[in-house]
């Protein structure tokens, strides 16, 4: 199967994310480096941490001009002491934070003999621990405001068959287990929490390490629309779930991944 000629659409303008405070994991690159682009696209004042210095300092440097320039902090998100720092600095910068997207992931393949106790705890570290804790460091300040959004990136993998990535479909699918449980605790203050379910999405890492003609053809065959996934899709979702049109979503997943039920 071959895919339709389907040109990316631009952004719809969301007037309330002007001036918001977002913090953005994983930023540096891929799905993260999309959604620094069209957030600060917004007129938001976003910040975003990554561990890959070179992308996070380009992409900053490309958006210089904007009328809000967004800042990089290079933030090993495994370290809990340098994430809590990190935040602390943004928070004293900003005064604030209005909306956290938790994107930073990382989908290595693996096998099931191969695994150890300590590639399990580092695999849960990279894909799951560090969105509870950044969760945890901005909801204060959300919760002084009385006002706030909550972005947590799942995927589609552990929704289909996929093999070798039995750790990384363990953690995202705790993550929408997550979003539900900070939904019904942070609700009360005016909090929301979704989770962003991104399908077969083309990024260049991906595009880089797994493309072949016949994966492609899995993928488009799989999906309801024969199109594939792109990183503006996700960015588009995810403006639209932080802005006030997604007033009355929490708790919940929105998938992006174009109707992929197949194998």
């Amino acid at each position: 199967m071959t895919a339709f000629a389907d040109p990316t659409p631009g952004y719809a303008t969301y007037p309330d994310l002007r001036d918001k405070r977002v913090v953005i994991t994983g930023g540096g690159s891929g799905i993260g480096g999309e959604l620094v682009r069209a957030f600060v696209g917004q007129g938001a004042r976003v910040w975003f941490l990554d561990i890959a210095d070179a992308p996070g300092q380009a992409l900053a440097a490309a958006l210089h001009a904007a009328p809000h320039a967004p800042r990089f902090l290079h933030c090993d998100l495994l370290d809990l002491d340098a994430l809590a720092a990190s935040f602390a600095a943004i928070e004293h910068e900003a005064g604030g934070i209005d909306i956290l997207l938790n994107n930073a992931a990382n989908d290595d393949r693996h096998r099931i003999e191969d695994v150890t106790p300590a590639y399990w705890e580092n695999r849960m570290a990279v894909n799951l621990r560090h969105q509870f804790f950044c969760a945890q460091a901005a909801v204060g300040s959300m919760r002084r405001q009385q006002a706030g959004v909550i972005l947590n990136f799942g995927s589609i993998s552990w929704h289909l068959p996929h093999t070798e990535l039995a750790l990384y479909m363990t953690a995202k699918a705790a993550i929408e287990g997550l979003s539900r449980a900070l939904a019904r605790d942070l609700g009360p203050d005016q909090i929301r929490v979704n989770t962003v379910v991104p399908g077969a999405v083309r990024t260049p890492r991906q595009e880089a390490l797994w493309h072949t003609p016949d994966e492609e053809n899995r993928i488009l065959a799989g999906q309801c629309l024969p199109a594939r996934v792109e990183m503006q899709d996700v960015a588009a979702l995810s403006l639209f779930l932080a802005s006030n049109n997604a007033r009355r979503c929490s708790g919940r997943e929105y998938f992006v991944d174009a109707g992929w039920y197949g194998a």
